[in-house]
């Protein structure tokens, strides 16, 4: 299969502010991808790009598609979460579940209900009557209970408790997730993806700062723990970031020699929360 999303020199501008700068990206089918990055960082405009949702500059294929003119044939095979779910107020449960199920033939109701069971909604619930959090798990379990071959989710779990948070991740990888299906993931709570992602891609000021795959990380970036006795020793390799921590110093390396760097301290790799703030705010060293 072609790449699922395949963008290059993608440039979008709002006025003067510049929110998407020359993005390239290739994505294959079979990967869950975080897409990470600060408020502002030109994230949901590029997911409004991928969906169709506004148009863009230069090159852009999703599913072999362009998703501004061919939206409408897209939308058979493209799902999305957004981070306010936003159901009518007077509709049952089960008559949001008729709805789905009569406008997408790739609506399962079976699957939307083993979600359901799940929380604590029934079918006989109107929308009026549940918390925000449970209109949430409704727009979950509606939307991951239709086969697409690309699925967004940005800020899926927003207002979710944290014990809702993890059963949804769970389902996402166990009862949803494929090797024909491609998922892009948006999120602030980076660390309760990390599990799950085969890939990782960093976006800030409309630009792309990395675009890796899980497994390239420890092969890629080094964490080193030091006393302050070798922080002048691990300086001189030129750590892209420096914090200061119980007892010492952590440092972010990038294509740095791991055997020159256990001999300083304890060599790790970083985290995903860890190293998007090191790409985010690289360290100037004296």
């Amino acid at each position: 299969m072609d790449a699922v999303i395949h963008a290059q020199r993608i440039c979008k501008a709002y006025g003067k502010k510049i929110a998407l700068d020359n993005v390239d990206l290739t994505i294959p089918a079979g990967r869950i991808i975080g897409l990470i990055g600060p408020n502002g960082a030109g994230k949901t405009t590029l997911l409004k790009g991928i969906l169709g949702l506004a148009q863009v500059e230069g090159s852009l294929q999703v599913l072999g598609l362009n998703p501004f003119t061919d939206r409408v044939k897209l939308l058979e095979d493209v799902s999305f979460i957004a981070d306010t779910a936003i159901l009518p107020s007077w509709i049952k449960v089960s008559e949001a579940l008729d709805y789905i199920e009569g406008v997408h033939p790739k609506f399962s109701r079976e699957k939307a209900m083993a979600f359901l069971a799940k929380t604590k909604i029934t079918p006989d619930n109107k929308v009026k009557s549940l918390s925000k959090g449970m209109v949430t798990q409704l727009h979950l379990a509606l939307i991951m209970a239709i086969d697409s071959k690309l699925l967004v989710l940005d800020e899926p779990t927003l207002g979710l408790d944290i014990i809702y948070r993890k059963q949804f991740y769970e389902s996402l990888l166990n009862d949803y997730y494929d090797a024909q299906k491609t998922i892009v993931i948006t999120t602030h709570q980076v660390e309760e993806i990390e599990g799950i992602l085969t890939d990782l891609i960093f976006i800030n000021d409309g630009k792309i700062l990395l675009e890796t795959t899980m497994d390239e990380l420890p092969n890629r970036f080094i964490e080193l723990q030091i006393d302050a006795a070798a922080k002048q020793a691990a300086l001189a390799h030129n750590p892209i970031h420096v914090r200061t921590i119980l007892g010492g110093f952590s440092m972010v390396f990038e294509n740095a020699d791991v055997n020159q760097l256990q001999a300083l301290g304890k060599v790790t790799t970083p985290s995903v929360a860890d190293l998007f703030v090191a790409k985010m705010q690289p360290t100037k060293h004296i």
